[in-house]
């Protein structure tokens, strides 16, 4: 199709397979430097956030034509721009290994990896994994461990690696008690309940029985169909209003402990005495058979074997026989029958887990619910408890890790290459995921009192703390550091801006600028910031370090010209603008980022920036300013609104998407300009005439960007309409309206590579057909390509002024060139501006009014028009809020969106978008007061004052009492008050006198001041009645968001005669915590390079791109992590329309496991993942289990968000159209007539949804033989066909056909019948074709249902596809667009034409 399709960049707003073919010749590669992630599957879910501000020349990546073994990579440093080619997989060969007591196995290895691996392998393999402590030779040398394989001499295809085992040390025999004791624990799924080490749930195994893979538990294949038995459980056909809560976790059969020890602890005789030392022994354990036989074993230099020790005497000779054995498990084998068919049994059943139900994810995933998990004795978890060490740390020297100079030293690799930015980034990540761990281990044991502050004296909100080389301290206004800005609500927002400006700062990567590691845990109501530790820091005055900044908020300032150097490298992409501000003296500072931003310099000579709490500008909608007003946008509904604190700022993607905005504006003005110098000169009016247009223009850039581009809109009337038509609805509509499943907006707007200034970055939302619909936009850009290039001086008078213009009606900063930046601190109390840039402010004032109102007028109406063509469909709080916020849109806006629904015409299309809004706002404001309620709150009355909040919160009992057990351990005398508190040791019990009533006057008044939302509401019953909300969701929703962990079971919220919680019901507080995520950018640009060429109809190079970014996500992650899991699912979805069912099950399966791994097992997500799965399995003929698994995920998505949502209508489609394949007709007809009804609701009757379920609500009455019924049901979809597509179009034309079908078989039929009246039994009965549906016919329709579209195009049909895209393209920019998107020429949601 296209010669040189590489360097389109990747996808491209509208992508349609077909986009931009035409312009290929004509520099398509500068089309859109800044690319957008389309997850091209159809779930709305975007597959994270796009790459934050790579340095600029990254965004170039232009892959040259790559076979499988090799992948290029545009050098990452600024200025070479040479390819260079990478081999990175070079060919695997095989080894032999041969371990004691076993026969030789091969195992294929790759000469990059380490020798490690290996020892990862056997430890891992079900014959060796009980062995720890050994080494590999190769002909009698011990091969280094950190050795990569292709550096030993000798080692080759065929070479045998013998394994030796290696005396023991203390550290080596503390690793095998932990191996082994991971290893009894690896079926039991309580440290996953528990949330430790990583681990998290997964049921996916339960309903597929295993792994989808192994044929060898398969039953016989698909066909037989009388083995399905297919009636759901009652609570999930439609219409059921039970939301049980016990089928979220299914008991899993391979969890029944299958017990090999009873006990295994350390001993008591610990540590060896000198004596005993000197004879090799270097600890004792003690343990307890199944059989109740009490043993004590020695852990020697040689080994383990039984000594003659008991409970209470202590004598450490070796029993007779003593079974001296290298590895724990040989000796309990010999010991103990029991233990050795267990322990065989155990580990062929964890061998057979995939592997993905038990590697470790990068961080901790928590689950809300539990069962009861019976407490074991463990001696591993025991020691952990009271250790500082983290997991296998003490494996690391020098036992405590310095995190800051490992975070430091990460950052510092060398990124040439592709190897080594790959090396680079693993370290970074590994090292992140790490430090959240630790972070939060510490946090939590601040709060919980373990750990001694280094300021003891103070008072308790006061204190800070360190622990394990990380510096922790509380969420509250200390010293009134905050007073003028809020206090602690200040002070508890402080930190996550804190953090976004580290996020930030960190994904622009500049070199020789450090951020710290910054973690934010909130526990128990306490917000807890972790950050590492500047070398040197602790011994100075904060006064001498630091050299750039402000530590009085903007009395005193310093500066520093490095620092400067450095940030004004940031300057561009964090679009900061770079300002003066008065100190005390009076005299001018120069700054590059705002007057909080400290710099300081460590002793380690690095330089470092912090408190970044400001690195984005203020939002005015929140910031009511004296003498200041907003545009009339923000006015209207109410703004500014008096906010908790001064420190609300625009989101990052705010500012992207307004200077995206803005970009668009620019361009418009100055073609608009040029068509009018043109229409001049076609008049021959004299030149003056211009320069007034041109004054004019100056004059009118009034307050808002609407009345700017009226003005030149209007000026230009001598053009078309059209023309000021289409200025106007530039800005009534907001951009990505012509975007169809914009995931976020472009991070790094199109002024972005350092070279060029904007020459070659055009906006995303310009294609061709702009440049068509707009006459004056191609010299526009030409225009403004010329300038960048010659830095003005060779262009004539006239364009330059054209340009001016324009820069000055957008507020550029440049008057050559488009460039916004902000000044993050106008509106900071205190800080002061010098007099000569008084006009600058002006200007910035301006912007900042511009980019509220721009929030406001556009932001917020673009994210409520996707809900309703369902780009957008979030199902639960979460995804709600990652909705709002790729936009831009701060939670704190969201009473503003709500009411935006409210007042929209289409509300009925919104209502699922209300209902997860209003459930949002309300858990938000609960878990607000939760969080002033849990402060008072002491240790021991923790679970009864969480379970009386739930009870006020969720249950109808009208006068939920606080259950104050009598306390276990009352002291007869009161004991003397301590002074020093821990920080949640409030003796009182003023929690327990919350009453419901009051809860819910607190909730309402906390809507009315934080979200200006009006929530009518005495009690729970009135909200779950007025706005339809579920219990069970509410449940949900506040135990994520406060990490309440509660016992899973039906709990009985509607009694009006008991409490629903008691504190039996609370198992566990969990940290919710917030850190950075760093990302793998190179793996990154393939996945996207694979999506365009997927979206241009090249499945094949897609699917090579996809795989490779698979491989680098691997690289940097590890095989665990949401963006895997991305590319998982659209490789598999690849695989499937490529028509490998089997390789799309695989890919599909690993989708999920991760899914339910990393996001949770109920997250939206997951739900999404199931029903791909299930459509896979169904094509591969496992019939059952697609059932199942889609039973799984309608119980899931009625837990989240109940069943009147849209996505409900596809799924029930799915399950409808599987139980027509199995025959089962009548429950085929409730899941699909449920599904018409949802469909109707939200697409409205007319959609051409609504057709599709019609038509196949009639091909199931068909099968049933009920053909009035089926006609009646064609009829209507006959009719909507006609309307929308015409009587020509090929889909009326079948249903037509199919409706002429169902007429002979209705005749057929009477005619029987009326044959049987007539003539009794003795009737010639004519056999009536009754038509089970074929497999093929139901995995077709599955396939439209799912859009997924198999279409054999020829190039006519290629032609003609494209000019109808392009025609709906020009018509959207044109905001003309008036049929709904979806109903498009051949539905181009998501479907992906094949060539």
């Amino acid at each position: 199709m296209v010669s040189k399709t590489d360097d389109i960049p990747a996808a491209v707003p509208n992508c349609n397979p077909v986009d931009f073919t035409d312009e290929a010749g004509d520099g398509a590669q500068h089309e859109s430097s800044k690319t957008r992630l389309e997850d091209s599957c159809d779930c709305g879910h975007s597959a994270e956030s796009a790459m934050v501000n790579g340095d600029g020349a990254h965004e170039h990546t232009e892959e040259t034509e790559e076979k499988q073994d090799e992948n290029s990579e545009a050098d990452g440093g600024e200025d070479s721009n040479e390819q260079e080619v990478i081999v990175i997989q070079d060919t695997g060969f095989t080894i032999k290994i041969q371990a004691p007591g076993t026969e030789p196995f091969d195992l294929q290895v790759s000469p990059q990896e380490m020798v490690q691996e290996i020892h990862q392998v056997l430890i891992d393999r079900e014959d060796t994994c009980h062995r720890t402590c050994f080494s590999l030779q190769l002909d009698g040398n011990v091969l280094d461990n950190f050795a990569e394989l292709k550096s030993i001499e000798g080692l080759e295809e065929g070479s045998l690696l013998k394994v030796v085992e290696e005396p023991y040390t203390v550290r080596e025999a503390r690793i095998h008690v932990r191996h082994i004791r991971d290893l009894l624990k690896s079926l039991d799924p309580s440290d996953s309940y528990n949330g430790v080490d990583c681990n998290s749930l997964s049921f996916l195994s339960i309903f597929t029985d295993g792994d989808l893979g192994d044929s060898g538990k398969r039953k016989k294949k698909g066909n037989d169909l009388e083995q399905i038995d297919c009636t759901p459980p009652e609570h999930i056909l439609p219409g059921s209003k039970d939301r049980p809560l016990v089928p979220l976790q299914p008991l899993n059969k391979e969890w029944k402990p299958m017990q090999c020890l009873k006990v295994l602890t350390m001993s008591g005789w610990n540590p060896p005495p000198g004596n005993r030392k000197m004879h090799g022994d270097l600890m004792y354990l003690y343990m307890v058979t199944v059989e109740e036989r009490h043993i004590s074993i020695t852990a020697s230099t040689r080994g383990f074997y039984l000594n003659q020790s008991t409970t209470y005497t202590f004598n450490p000779k070796p029993a007779n026989p003593s079974f001296l054995s290298h590895s724990l498990v040989e000796l309990l084998s010999q010991i103990s029958p029991a233990f050795k068919k267990n322990f065989t049994a155990m580990q062929k059943k964890r061998v057979q887990k995939h592997p993905f139900e038990r590697i470790a994810t990068p961080f901790q995933v928590y689950s809300w619910t539990a069962p009861q998990v019976d407490h074991a004795m463990d001696c591993v978890r025991a020691e952990d408890a009271y250790t500082s060490r983290l997991g296998y740390e003490e494996h690391i020297p020098g036992q405590t890790r310095d995190w800051n100079e490992e975070l430091q030293t990460t950052r510092e690799l060398s990124r040439k290459n592709l190897p080594e930015r790959l090396l680079r980034e693993r370290a970074i990540f590994k090292v992140h995921s790490d430090f959240a761990a630790a972070a939060t281990r510490g946090a939590m044991a601040v709060i919980d009192g373990n750990v001694m502050a280094i300021n003891p004296g103070e008072e308790t909100r006061m204190q800070m703390f360190i622990w394990n080389n990380i510096f922790f301290s509380l969420g509250f206004d200390v010293r009134d550091h905050y007073r003028e800005l809020g206090g602690d609500a200040a002070a508890h927002a402080a930190p996550t801006n804190d953090l976004n400006g580290v996020r930030a700062y960190g994904a622009v990567d500049v070199e020789g600028l450090y951020t710290l590691g910054t973690v934010v845990v909130d526990y128990r109501g306490y917000r807890v910031t972790a950050q590492s530790i500047i070398p040197g820091i602790l011994e100075r005055e904060q006064e001498q370090s630091v050299i750039y900044g402000s530590i009085d908020f903007g009395k005193t300032v310093v500066s520093h010209s490095k620092y400067l150097e450095l940030l004004e490298k940031t300057s561009r992409p964090l679009k900061v603008q770079r300002h003066d501000v008065l100190n005390e003296k009076n005299e001018s500072v120069d700054l590059c980022s705002s007057v909080e931003c400290k710099g300081i310099i460590g002793n380690d000579g690095r330089h470092y920036i912090l408190d970044l709490l400001r690195t984005f500008p203020p939002d005015l909608n929140f910031l009511p300013v004296d003498g200041e007003e907003l545009p009339p946008e923000s006015r209207h509904q109410g703004f500014p609104r008096q906010h908790r604190h001064r420190l609300a700022c625009l989101r990052q993607e705010l500012i992207e998407a307004f200077v995206e905005h803005r970009y668009l504006l620019f361009m418009k003005m100055a073609a608009l300009q040029l068509m009018q110098q043109k229409a001049n000169r076609d008049t021959k009016i004299d030149r003056p005439a211009i320069t007034e247009t041109a004054t004019d223009n100056k004059a009118d850039t009034s307050p808002t960007q609407t009345t700017a581009a009226d003005s030149t809109a209007t000026e230009a009337s001598t053009d078309s309409t059209s023309l000021t038509d289409n200025s106007t609805s530039a800005v009534s509509q907001s951009p990505p309206d012509s975007e169809e499943n914009s995931t976020k907006p472009p991070t790094n707007g199109p002024v972005d590579p350092p070279t060029t200034q904007n020459g070659e970055c055009k906006s995303p939302l310009e294609g061709k057909e702009l440049e068509e619909s707009i006459p004056g936009l191609a010299q526009a850009k030409e225009l403004a390509e010329t300038l960048v290039a010659e830095d003005g001086s060779g262009i004539d008078p006239k364009s330059r002024e054209v340009v001016l213009n324009a820069c000055k009606a957008v507020g550029s900063i440049s008057n050559t060139s488009f460039d916004i930046r902000f000044n993050p601190d106008i509106f900071s109390p205190g800080v002061r501006f010098p007099d000569e840039s008084a006009n600058e402010i002006q200007k910035q004032k301006q912007l900042l009014k511009d980019a509220a109102a721009f929030l406001v007028s556009c932001q917020i109406p673009s994210l409520v028009k996707d809900c309703l063509d369902h780009s957008t469909l979030p199902m639960d709080g979460a995804t709600l809020t990652e909705a709002l916020h790729q936009r831009g849109i701060n939670a704190r806006y969201l009473g503003t969106v709500l009411q935006f629904v409210d007042k929209t015409p289409a509300k009925a299309q919104l209502e699922h978008f209300y209902r997860i809004g209003i459930s949002e706002l309300i858990t938000r404001c609960a878990k607000h007061i939760f969080k002033t309620y849990l402060q008072g709150v002491e240790l021991s009355g923790l679970s009864a004052a969480v379970s009386h909040f739930l009870n006020c919160l969720l249950s109808s009992f009208p006068d939920a009492v606080a259950h104050l057990a009598p306390d276990e351990l009352v002291s007869r005398r009161k004991s003397r008050k301590r002074r020093n508190r821990v920080p949640g040791g409030g003796d009182n019990i003023a929690w327990a006198s919350l009453t419901p009533s009051e809860l819910w006057k607190n909730i309402a008044s906390e809507a009315e001041s934080y979200y200006h939302f009006t929530v009518q509401c005495e009690s729970v019953d009135q909200v779950v009645e007025k706005y339809g909300l579920q219990k069970s969701t509410l449940l949900r929703e506040i135990s994520i968001k406060t990490g309440i962990q509660i016992l899973i079971k039906e709990y009985n919220f509607d009694s009006r005669h008991k409490p629903a919680f008691t504190e039996e019901d609370i198992l566990n507080i969990f940290p919710v915590v917030k850190h950075v995520n760093p990302k793998a950018s190179d793996a990154f640009h393939f996945f996207q390079s694979g999506q365009a060429k997927v979206q241009q109809g090249f499945l094949k190079e897609g699917c090579e791109l996809i795989n490779e970014a698979l491989n680098l996500f691997n690289n940097v992650y590890g095989p665990m992590h949401v963006e895997i899991c991305a590319c998982l699912r659209l490789l598999a979805r690849l695989n499937y329309i490529m028509g490998d069912h089997a390789e799309a099950l695989s890919n599909q399966q690993k989708a999920v496991l991760m899914s339910e791994r990393v996001l949770g097992i109920e997250h939206p997500n997951t739900i999404q993942e199931y029903m791909h799965l299930s459509l896979y399995c169904f094509a591969n003929g496992q019939l059952s289990t697609a059932l199942k698994l889609l039973y799984r995920a309608r119980y899931l998505m009625l837990l989240v968000c109940g069943e009147d949502h849209p996505e409900m209508a596809l799924l029930d489609s799915n399950i409808g159209l599987v139980l027509h394949g199995v025959m089962e007709y009548d429950l085929s007809l409730r899941f699909l007539e449920y599904a018409l009804t949802v469909n109707a609701k939200y697409h409205g009757p007319r959609s051409l949804k609504v057709a599709l379920s019609h038509h196949l609500v009639a091909r199931v009455y068909e099968s049933k033989a009920e053909f009035r019924s089926a006609l009646q049901h064609e009829k209507e979809g006959y009719t909507i066909y006609k309307n929308q597509m015409g009587e020509a179009h090929e889909k009326t034309k079948e249903s037509s056909e199919y409706l002429k079908y169902l007429t002979q078989q209705a005749v057929a039929l009477q005619r029987t019948m009326n044959e049987i009246y007539k003539n009794g039994s003795n009737a010639s009965i004519m056999p009536l074709k009754f038509t089970a549906p074929s497999m093929a016919s139901i995995l077709e329709q599955l396939n439209i249902i799912n859009g997924i579209i198999f279409i054999p195009l020829s190039q006519k049909d290629l032609e003609n596809l494209k000019a109808e895209v392009q025609r709906r393209q020009q018509l959207q920019e044109l905001g003309k667009s008036e049929e709904p998107a979806e109903e498009s020429l051949l539905e181009l949601e998501d479907k992906i034409p094949i060539d």
